[in-house]
């Protein structure tokens, strides 16, 4: 029962949250995507071809779930420098976005999809499922990883970690040793 309330409050939970911030951010990627593609600000210049479109939808919904993770997701883990925070942020968002142009590039400009439904596809299913379960894991453990606490709070936190998993493992043990018998 602890393993599972650990897992919940270490993991689930997050991911949880994470989901609800992404999906925010995902309908404000897709609307600007969109826009961007249908020539809502004019035709004929770069931010309406299927890359220039995809690195401005990237760049402001970034900013929405940087705020939604700050201040919601992981709000007990952010930091007094919300600069270097953001910074670390965008180099992870910026990296997911690498993953989600390689994929529509493949798709676009390799084996020739040319569609606005295969550039979403392959932008915002294929290149969207990769590039979340990246950021996910980099957000939550660097960015805003317990290490990155400051002061008495962090230190009490890992003491609570080290001590739950030092249960796990005896737990763990215990049932290796009832096994062997």
């Amino acid at each position: 029962m602890r393993l599972i309330k650990y897992l919940y409050e270490r993991f689930v939970r997050y991911a949880l949250k994470f989901g609800v911030v992404g999906i925010v951010g995902y309908v404000v990627d897709v609307a600007i995507f969109n826009m961007l593609r249908l020539g809502a600000t004019g035709s004929g210049h770069f931010f309406q071809s299927p890359l220039g479109a995809k690195i401005v939808s990237v760049a402001i919904a970034t900013l929405v779930t940087w705020f939604g993770n700050r201040y919601w997701t992981f709000r007990e883990n952010r930091r007094k420098n919300f600069l270097l925070e953001l910074l670390e942020f965008t180099v992870i968002a910026i990296a997911g976005l690498g993953i989600s142009l390689l994929c529509l590039w493949i798709s676009h400009y390799v084996l020739g999809f040319t569609s606005l439904a295969a550039d979403n596809i392959s932008a915002n299913v294929i290149g969207l499922v990769l590039a979340t379960l990246f950021r996910f894991v980099m957000y939550r453990y660097w960015v805003y990883g317990n290490h990155r606490k400051d002061g008495l709070a962090a230190r009490k936190e890992r003491e609570a970690e080290a001590a739950a998993m030092a249960i796990f493992e005896s737990s763990a043990s215990a049932s290796e040793d009832a096994a062997s018998l």
